[in-house]
């Protein structure tokens, strides 16, 4: 005799968080757990919907998550329980109106195989389409929504402008690069490779790149790239070239603040020292968060996807495979391991 649905469990594999981190995240951090079990069935009553997880999402935010004090926007992790992050998932069962089984949705999930779901305000629901389900977590997710909010919202971009990308290669700023170029902008982007510089120049269109590390002085290589200063710099890294990138500003530029990825395993930030250039020169420096935006997504998921689909823009990822590599796809973020947009595939749809 079948089992009827609501009794059936099934294994549930998940990467658990094992304690609070210091310094860079090691993959002992994490921890692959195999004995779980999870019933198919949302819960009578619960409102929540019970899916299974297909691609998650690697984000530098998430190591903010791992420290017990941020004071940042979002908690922490809780030590012994699955790391949470953006995902990909298909609904199996649903206990809300607004799901059923076989919906496809991005939002926030736990690293497992399978997830119940609670909190829903956010959730996004997709239909399939010619446009691969992993874009939803990069280039049509938060990643790319915060490239397109920054750019237009912070920098305020004027065609002819001249704009710098840091970490130019990765989930938001191989966007941003674009978008500049859309926009009529000359661009040159900072990375961390040979293979990155090559890759923003002869696939994502940037006018330029240079390999940080290979630079002894930021501030002669911007100037070097920017003989005529900058306009505009996207900021993902923070630090030495923020600093710099003062330095090198025009007058009434404007900096938007998106990461510090330089900083955050500093016990003692280093913080910047040419804050007086935002005086003399007039510049405008905004840190901000998407979610400031959200009233723009619909707009953004339309001018993004007709950008896709008539061939002006392109999307770089990285895909691991397997639950099971998802520590090691986390920690490579802070090595620049990475290529492109961070992900894990847990399971095809």
């Amino acid at each position: 005799m079948e089992v009827e649905a609501e009794e059936r469990e099934v294994g549930n594999k998940q990467i658990v968080f094992k304690g609070f981190v210091n310094g860079i995240p090691k993959e002992t951090d994490m921890e692959l757990k195999v004995g779980g079990t999870i019933k198919l069935r949302a819960p009578k009553g619960s409102g929540a919907i019970l899916v299974k997880n297909l691609y998650l999402s690697c984000d530098p935010y998430m190591r903010g998550r791992m420290r017990k004090f941020y004071g940042s926007y979002i908690p922490p992790f809780v030590p012994g329980s699955p790391i949470e992050g953006f995902g990909v998932f298909k609904v199996v069962d649903s206990d809300n109106l607004s799901f059923k089984p076989g919906d496809l949705l991005s939002g926030m999930t736990r690293w497992e195989e399978y997830s119940l779901i609670e909190e829903h305000e956010q959730l996004r629901k997709f239909q399939k389409n010619d446009i691969p389900l992993t874009y939803h977590l990069g280039l049509l997710g938060m990643p790319g929504f915060t490239a397109y909010a920054g750019f237009y919202e912070v920098c305020f971009p004027k065609e002819g402008e001249y704009v710098f990308v840091s970490a130019a290669s990765g989930a938001v700023g191989q966007l941003v690069g674009q978008l500049a170029k859309l926009h009529g902008c000359y661009v040159v982007g900072s990375v961390g490779t040979s293979q990155k510089v090559d890759l923003l120049k002869n696939k994502l269109g940037f006018d330029d790149a240079f390999n940080y590390k290979e630079e002894p002085d930021f501030c002669v290589a911007l100037k070097r790239y920017f003989p005529q200063g900058i306009d505009i710099y996207f900021d993902n890294v923070g630090g030495a070239m923020l600093d710099a990138a003062l330095l090198n500003m025009r007058v009434h530029g404007r900096i938007a603040i998106c990461g510090m990825v330089s900083e955050q395993d500093l016990s003692e930030p280093k913080g910047i020292h040419n804050v007086f250039n935002l005086i003399s020169k007039r510049i405008k420096m905004q840190g901000f968060l998407q979610s400031d935006y959200l009233h723009l997504f619909p707009r953004f998921v339309e001018d993004v996807t007709s950008y896709y689909k008539q061939g002006k823009i392109v999307y770089v990822e990285d895909l691991h495979e397997g639950l099971h590599s998802a520590p090691a796809a986390f920690v490579g973020l802070y090595s620049g391991k990475n290529v492109g947009k961070q992900l894990i595939c847990v399971a095809k749809e």
